[in-house]
């Protein structure tokens, strides 16, 4: 039997997703009330902006003062989509002081601070859900801390930024530029005016960082996971890895040691074999590559942002979050009860493929082998191709701890023959 009484949320921000948020809680009011067994009313939207139009939103409903919103004490749960650490953590913890459940975009926020969040919840035995914070309306999250609890999780690797992916397949695809790609990004919707946190891994990182959490059931902050940026990628790094039957992607990887004693989270440009599942993800899509000791391989992919996928997970949590509600009951909460360590980037075992500019002359190769030998790397490949004086050498390398492969190039780069090292990438996914 439905229950008579609404449901009420309150929406904090009504902007792309917000807006999304309150017209699908309207046109599918019906069918979320039988889904969840009681209707869900949508009783308030705290904007910055009043006087903006926003259709389908009646005008008693919009707020500028959003802590008188989430302090009512009537309102059964809250959606936070207005991004950044504050207002928004404020606003969150004041929610679930005054008996509101919370369902969060903020990915920003959660990677930073999500162990008080957690923290706050319980106390106040309110649900925190927030599977829209990281690859938009792929269900990535719940699978993760649900479907697979029972599972042991290795490794997760994933594209999870669909603009940088978009700038990488338009060079991959076209052989552009950079620069020209990203302009095509840009004008297509996909970039931001600024895109500095897309393109040099800033939101890739704050998701791995909740990715990583949540596999290794332990607590990984934002500041804990390595990150590059892909500005430097070029044409020639692309025409590299064709060479190798491989192209590139900016991963978010996140894993556990072999010895299973600590964690590491990342995130950079790297190249991946084509066979690779990753390898085929294309235009601004999002695809994230599980392994777990049970259930072996599994690949997460769909749109990764953008209004109407970003609503769907919010809806999703939604009714989720009244569910509980009913039947007086709360979801899962953090699970962190490993504490393993994250180490750092230079104990993380990889490969690389490197590009150097040397004197076409008779000992050079001896020379950087004999570099690449005192630091413990083994190589794999070697080509070479000399032309008036001048030769390019590339070099993959086996797999090595990422501080030796780190020494290996600082100590080329001081060798007189070496004019330079013209690209540094790694290759993951084999």
């Amino acid at each position: 039997m439905m229950r008579t009484r609404p449901l009420k949320v309150a929406l904090l921000g009504c902007g792309v997703v917000g807006s999304e948020v309150a017209r699908i809680m309207t046109t599918h009011a019906d069918d979320l009330a039988a889904r969840i067994g009681a209707p869900v009313e949508l009783a308030g939207v705290a904007v910055r902006r009043p006087d903006k139009v926003r259709e389908g939103i009646p005008a008693e409903l919009i707020t500028t003062d959003a802590t008188a919103l989430v302090k009512r004490g009537d309102i059964d749960v809250v959606v936070e989509v207005i991004g950044g650490v504050e207002p928004a953590r404020t606003l969150i913890t004041t929610a679930f002081a005054h008996s509101a459940s919370v369902v969060s975009a903020n990915k920003a926020l959660l990677a930073q601070d999500g162990a008080s969040l957690y923290a706050a919840a319980q106390e106040h035995g309110q649900d925190l859900y927030y599977e829209a914070a990281v690859a938009g309306a792929i269900p990535l999250i719940r699978p993760l801390r649900e479907s697979l609890a029972g599972d042991k999780i290795n490794r997760v690797m994933g594209i999870v930024n669909g603009t940088t992916n978009f700038i990488l397949d338009k060079m991959d695809t076209s052989g552009a530029g950079y620069s020209e790609a990203l302009d095509e990004a840009t004008a297509l919707g996909y970039a931001e005016a600024d895109p500095t946190a897309d393109v040099e891994g800033f939101d890739a990182a704050a998701k791995a960082a909740i990715l990583a959490g949540i596999a290794f059931h332990t607590r990984v902050r934002l500041d804990d996971v390595y990150r590059e940026g892909m500005t430097e990628v070029t044409a020639a790094d692309f025409a590299s890895a064709k060479q190798m039957g491989c192209t590139i992607k900016l991963l978010a990887i996140c894993e556990r040691a072999a010895d299973g004693e600590s964690v590491t989270a990342r995130v950079h440009p790297a190249m991946i074999p084509l066979s690779h599942p990753l390898a085929s993800v294309r235009e601004a899509y999002n695809a994230v590559f599980v392994e777990a000791d049970a259930a072996g391989q599994l690949m997460f992919y769909g749109p990764g942002a953008g209004g109407s996928p970003t609503a769907s997970a919010v809806l999703g949590d939604i009714v989720a979050v009244c569910r509980n509600r009913l039947n007086e009951a709360t979801g899962p909460g953090e699970s962190a009860y490993t504490q393993l360590p994250v180490s750092s980037m230079g104990e993380v075992v990889t490969r690389y493929h490197i590009s150097l500019d040397v004197a076409d002359k008779p000992g050079v190769l001896a020379q950087v082998a004999t570099v690449f030998a005192e630091h413990g790397v083994s190589i794999d490949t070697v080509r070479q191709k000399g032309k008036d004086g001048e030769a390019s050498l590339v070099v993959v390398t086996h797999r090595a701890p990422d501080a030796a492969l780190s020494g290996t190039v600082e100590a080329l780069r001081k060798l007189d023959t070496v004019r330079g090292v013209a690209s540094i990438m790694r290759v993951e996914g084999e």
